[in-house]
């Protein structure tokens, strides 16, 4: 076996998002104040930077004002003003307006930008070069390496030129190792070295269980007499009627408008298929008019932490920190986790520096915890931490009555002393042969489109002759419980057509992973019901290639 060559820095950051590139600017920002050299690497899976970042999205610049506040001076993205703030109840066939008066002052969008969030993250990943941080795309972390105390001592990427069966090919190649003083996790949700450091540490032992949503998204080029740049829509209601969840619509620059769907993946009816609820809302008569002419122009889609404050993990262990989504600090009300996630970036970036500056290197970053529950973070967190639980613990109606009380309440200093619970959700499912079955529409090719499609836009591309990265704990599982309880529900949470049953119609059901139409969303890690399913880094570079997401 070839030896692997190393590389010593300082930080090492896994994951260039919101979160990891301002920790790597706070780094380099802190240092060149105080006349220091730091050594920061940034390293992500995706082939360029940006590559898989999916989000809708809608950005409080609250955290880019700290950060850069020259920003809008340097030729950023955030172009487009929210101008517009509308949230609509849908029916089948209509609408009700639920007027902002009645949402308190937190909840509005004033002073928010909407944009392609990958291509604010290039453009962070900018600043941060400028400033020398080194950044390598197309490099996935495989591995967490260790010193002789258990400690986190850096990361490893994978190798590449790995056939399938494990052999090597002709253009195989050693992952490098990149050892650091501290190692920050800044994978997004469900990031696989993450989870493997919560169980290794213990982190949720004192946490509720993190809660997710699978968010799947669509841009589409649209009438220019149909557009409103700055115009923020979001919809709850129909389709859904026994899962929670909900549609955004954000007119965006040039013509183009972001929309999506997002079901939380607590739901219980294992027929359910968020892709084809997605479909099947873009038929609603007001978006239909809205997108009328129109052409869709990408697709993806991706998991959302939706745990809130009271999943939130312990932060620091050894050695090392989670950031951003590893961590979980999205507003769900507020559907904005980018400033919150580039926050604690900052607030580790300072906590890393100061110990490395003065020398004492503690093994664990224990300033950066109680940073964060000092900071806005935390305040912005703990008004909304009890709305999101109350849909899945009241119902859409009563949950959304008791959720705006709730925050209203915390708005008017009221803290209401009890915080809702979760429950996990892989351990939610009803079996097949008890739950409604649902009849989907077929696609019209006009509005609505079949999954092989969809994915074809999201430029997914994983290199065919390399191990499979989604991988199975016990081969039986699929058939002998999935199967044979739920009717094989990973058919329908994923939103790319990975899992696909063969077989059943001649007696022998099998479960056949298309692994190269994964666009690593990560729904299969968190919905499976056994947690069988277990996602791991595929070579660096693969997946989806999203370019204005």
């Amino acid at each position: 076996m070839a030896e692997r060559e190393s590389m010593e820095y300082d930080v090492v950051i896994v994951g260039a998002g919101p979160a990891g590139l301002a920790a790597a600017i706070r780094l380099k920002q802190l240092a060149a104040k105080a006349e220091r050299e730091i050594a920061v690497c940034v390293l992500e899976k995706g082939s360029e930077v940006g590559a898989h970042i999916l989000s809708g999205a809608v950005i409080d610049p609250i955290a880019i004002d700290e950060l850069i506040p020259d920003w809008r001076d340097l030729d950023s993205p955030l172009t487009v003003p929210v101008v517009e703030n509308h949230h609509w109840v849908l029916s089948a066939g209509g609408k009700t307006e639920l007027p902002h008066l009645l949402m308190p002052p937190f909840m509005n969008n004033k002073g928010t930008f909407t944009c392609s969030l990958g291509n604010f993250c290039r453009w962070l990943a900018g600043q941060a070069e400028a400033l020398g941080v080194e950044i390598f795309p197309g490099f996935a972390a495989a591995e967490v390496l260790f010193d002789g105390h258990g400690a986190v001592r850096g990361v490893a990427t994978g190798d590449m030129g790995v056939a399938r069966d494990g052999t090597h090919k002709g253009d195989y190649q050693p992952g490098m190792e990149l050892h650091a003083k501290y190692t920050f996790f800044a994978e997004g949700v469900r990031g696989h070295l993450s989870k493997e450091l919560k169980g290794l540490f213990d982190l949720e032992r004192d946490c509720q269980p993190q809660t997710y949503a699978i968010g799947i998204k669509e841009l589409w080029d649209i009438d220019p007499a149909l557009h409103v740049p700055g115009k923020v829509v979001h919809t709850q209601g129909w389709p859904l009627s026994d899962a929670t969840g909900g549609g955004f619509i954000y007119h965006q620059a040039n013509n183009q408008v972001a929309l999506g769907f997002v079901v939380g993946l607590g739901y219980k009816n294992p027929h359910l298929s968020p892709f084809h609820e997605f479909q099947r809302w873009k038929h609603h008569p007001d978006i239909a008019a809205m997108l009328k002419g129109g052409r869709r122009v990408s697709y993806g889609a991706r998991a959302i932490n939706e745990g809130g404050w009271q999943s939130v993990p312990k932060l620091a262990f050894p050695g090392g920190a989670l950031i951003g989504c590893s961590a979980g600090f999205v507003n769900v009300p507020r559907i904005k986790g980018s400033h919150t996630a580039m926050k604690s970036g900052m607030l580790a970036a300072e906590a890393a520096f100061d110990e490395i500056v003065s020398g004492r290197m503690t093994p664990e970053l224990t300033a950066y915890q109680p940073a964060v529950e000092a900071s806005w973070i935390a305040k912005e967190l703990k008004k909304v931490r009890n709305a999101g639980p109350a849909l899945e613990k009241f119902g859409a109606v009563t949950g959304t009555v008791y959720a705006g009380f709730d925050m209203w309440m915390h708005q008017l200093g009221v803290k209401l002393p009890w915080t809702f619970k979760h429950h996990r959700d892989n351990e939610q499912l009803w079996r097949a042969d008890i739950a409604p079955k649902i009849a989907y529409p077929k696609p019209d090719n006009v509005l609505s489109f079949d999954r092989l499609s969809s994915v074809f836009l999201s430029n997914v591309n994983h290199e065919e002759d390399q191990p499979v990265h989604l991988t199975l704990r016990d081969t039986e599982v699929p058939i002998a419980v999935n199967y044979a309880m739920y009717d094989s529900p990973e058919q329908r949470y994923c939103p790319a057509g990975v899992y696909e049953i063969v077989g059943a119609e001649q007696g022998a059901p099998k479960l056949q992973i298309n692994a190269q139409n994964c666009v690593h969303c990560k729904s299969c890690d968190i919905k499976d019901p056994t947690q069988n399913i277990k996602w791991v880094v595929p070579e660096g570079g693969g997946g989806p290639n999203y370019p204005n997401m």
